[in-house]
Parts: C-alpha cells; sequence; structure tokens
C-alpha cells in the first residue's frame, strides 16, 4: 500500500541538521518508537509528506529541507522583551531555559531565554530549527488506511497515537 491522503504512516527517521559545515544528529524514531501520523491533514511539514507520497511499507527514503521549506529563516527580530515582573513568583529563568508562553489569542508556543538583562528577560521565538537545513532518512514502517473516526478527528488513534 502506498502513502496517500488519509493514511496512517509509521516510519523511523534519523534527523541532522549542518552546522559549520558538518552534519550534526538532532533526533531519531526508532523501529520500537516510530513516527506515526496521519498523512495529508496538515500534521507534518508539507514539504516532508511531499517527498514521502507514494512509498510503501519497507521503502527507504532520504531527503533534504531546505530552512524555508520547513521551520523559516531564523528571524533576528523574533526576540521579545519580556518585564521581570512576569517572573515575580516562579522566579527569573535561567539563559537556555524554555518557557511555554501564550499569545492574546490564546495560542501556545515556547520560546527560549537567551539573557536577563536589567529590567526584562530577552526571549528567542523563532523555532528551534528555524534558519537549519533538515536532513532526513528512514524507512516505511506501515501504511494503512485511517479510520473514519481519525480523518474526523484529524489524528492517529491507538498504538503511537492519541487515545481519548
Amino acid at each position: 500500500m502506498k502513502i496517500e491522503n488519509n493514511h496512517v504512516v509509521s516510519l523511523t527517521y534519523d534527523l541532522y541538521v549542518t552546522e559549520e559545515g558538518e552534519k550534526k544528529h538532532v533526533e531519531s524514531a526508532t523501529t520500537e518508537r516510530p513516527l506515526v501520523f496521519l498523512y495529508g491533514v496538515g500534521m507534518m511539514l508539507p514539504k516532508f509528506e511531499e517527498h514521502l507520497s507514494g512509498l510503501a511499507v519497507g521503502d527507504n527514503y532520504a531527503f533534504s529541507l531546505a530552512a524555508a521549506d520547513a521551520y523559516g529563516e531564523y528571524d533576528d527580530a523574533a526576540i521579545a522583551n519580556l518585564p521581570k515582573e512576569m517572573f515575580a513568583q516562579a522566579g527569573l529563568p535561567e539563559v537556555g531555559t524554555i518557557l511555554p508562553l501564550q499569545d492574546n489569542n490564546g495560542n501556545q508556543f515556547q520560546g527560549r531565554v537567551v539573557s536577563v538583562v536589567e529590567d526584562a528577560v530577552m526571549v528567542d521565538l523563532n523555532h528551534p530549527m528555524a534558519g537549519h537545513e533538515l536532513h532526513f532518512n528512514g524507512t516505511i514502517q506501515d501504511v494503512r488506511p485511517a479510520t473514519q473516526e481519525e480523518i474526523d478527528h484529524g489524528h492517529v488513534h491507538g498504538e503511537g497515537g492519541h487515545h481519548h
């Protein structure tokens, strides 16, 4: 069975980024802990899915995504100054701490503390992979049609997926 929209895909991968001219391993999904997702519903990076289209169980893949096709270019302007008063109860975070944040519309995201200055905590709002070319290689482990319930809910149920 080939990968197409509204199919549940299970795969392994190794993800690398290039830093200072060398490939650096970032993360993996293994046979024991594969990545399982509903293909074609916007869960994954569009170009990631595009490279998997038409593959079948047992197929190996290897491809790279430019930063623009992954998490975007690094934006120097995406640094926020958070007033120190925000941290009065919890205490000031250390540089490198990942903070859970929420915008005025209730959207949740994360920021990484890059410095603590006199009156503010400086937080980098770029995705950690922004500005990086991503290199993937792996194997397709399983492909099956999604159930109607999975399609209706927009995610995988059962093993490797969401449990209600």
